[in-house]
C-alpha cells in the first residue's frame, strides 16, 4: 500500500464512469458459464457500486457482494443494495484485499482495477482459488499503464527536488501489477486453465484538463492525501502536474485522447478438486 493510504471521492471517480466501466464488460464477456444456480459472486474491490450492478444483469439469479476498504465507496455503492430483478440479492461489506478470504465458497470472484494497490497480490490467487467451487472462475483487470505519460509524470514531479521530502515512498510502480505472462505463470500453477491478454483503450474524453480530471479519481489519490495537511502545497502541486499533462496530452478538436492499457486474466478451477 501506499505511504498514505487514498481516500476516495465517489463523485469525482464516477466522472468518467462509461470509459471505467468498459474493461469490466470485456473482462465479463471472457467468463465462461459459472458451476451454480443461482451463483454465489464475489466483486473484490467494488469501488462505487456501479459496474457490481452489471453482474447481476449477466447471473440474474446470484447472490452478490461487492466488497471495498473505502467507507466513502461503501456508501455510495450501498444505493445499489436489495433484491435484483432476476430474483438474486446484491449486498456490499467492508473488506482488505490484503488479507480477505471468501466466507463461503465462490462460482465466481471477480477484482476490477482494485489489484494494483495491493502488493504482492498474486500471492493471494492460490487462497482464493481454494475458495472458489469446483468449476468456479477468479477474473481480474488490472491498469498496465505505469510507464504512459500520465504515471511517469506523476512519480517524476513527486521525486523531484521541490516535493521529495514529502512525496518520497507515495507511489509505486514497478511492483504494482505484474507482466500477463507472469499472472499466467501464478495462475496455471495453481491449477488453473487461464486466458490473459492486454488491450490499450484509446478514450476520448471531454472537457479541459480531461486527463487531469481523470488520476484525480485514481492515481493521484495518495498524492492528494499526502498533502491533505496542506491545502497550498497540495494546490501548487496539481497546477504543476497540470502543466505538464497538457503538454504531454493536448487536446484535439473533439476531445483530449487518452491511451490506457489494462491487463487481464480469467482462470478457471478444475471441475474435480485437484491437490497441488
Amino acid at each position: 500500500m501506499p505511504a498514505t493510504a487514498p481516500t476516495w471521492d465517489p463523485a469525482q471517480y464516477l466522472r468518467h464512469a462509461g470509459h471505467r466501466a468498459r474493461p469490466f464488460t470485456d473482462l465479463l464477456a471472457r467468463v465462461q458459464d459459472l458451476p451454480a444456480d443461482p451463483p454465489r459472486i464475489a466483486d473484490l474491490g467494488c469501488g462505487p457500486g456501479n459496474v457490481t450492478v452489471l453482474l447481476a444483469d449477466r447471473w440474474p439469479t446470484a447472490r452478490i457482494t461487492g466488497y471495498d476498504n473505502s467507507p466513502q465507496m461503501l456508501e455510495r455503492a450501498r444505493q445499489h443494495a436489495g433484491p435484483t430483478p432476476g430474483g438474486g440479492h446484491l449486498d456490499f461489506a467492508p473488506a482488505d484485499a490484503r488479507t480477505w478470504t471468501p466466507a463461503e465458497p465462490c462460482d465466481l470472484l471477480v477484482s476490477n482495477a482494485t489489484l494494483q494497490w495491493i502488493p504482492g497480490h498474486a500471492d493471494r490467487f492460490p487462497d482464493w482459488i481454494d475458495h472458489l467451487t469446483p468449476g468456479g472462475t477468479l477474473a481480474l483487470q488490472v491498469p498496465g499503464n505505469f510507464d504512459a505519460p500520465s504515471h511517469r509524470l506523476l512519480r517524476e514531479l513527486a521525486h523531484s527536488r521541490r516535493w521529495h521530502g514529502r512525496l518520497d515512498g507515495v507511489l509505486r510502480h514497478d511492483d504494482a501489477v505484474l507482466t500477463p505472462e507472469a499472472y499466467l505463470a501464478h495462475l496455471t500453477g495453481t491449477g488453473c486453465t487461464a486466458d490473459v491478454w492486454e488491450t490499450t483503450y484509446v478514450h476520448l474524453l471531454p472537457g479541459e484538463d480531461a486527463v487531469l480530471d481523470w488520476v484525480k479519481g485514481t492515481g493521484l489519490r495518495p498524492v492528494l492525501a499526502a498533502l491533505d495537511d496542506d491545502p497550498e502545497a497540495r494546490d501548487a502541486f496539481v497546477e504543476e502536474y497540470r502543466n505538464v499533462l497538457r503538454a504531454a496530452y493536448p487536446a484535439g478538436a473533439h476531445g483530449t485522447p487518452f491511451p490506457f492499457r489494462r491487463v487481464f486474466a480469467v482462470a478457471r478451477k478444475p471441475e474435480a478438486a485437484t491437490g497441488r
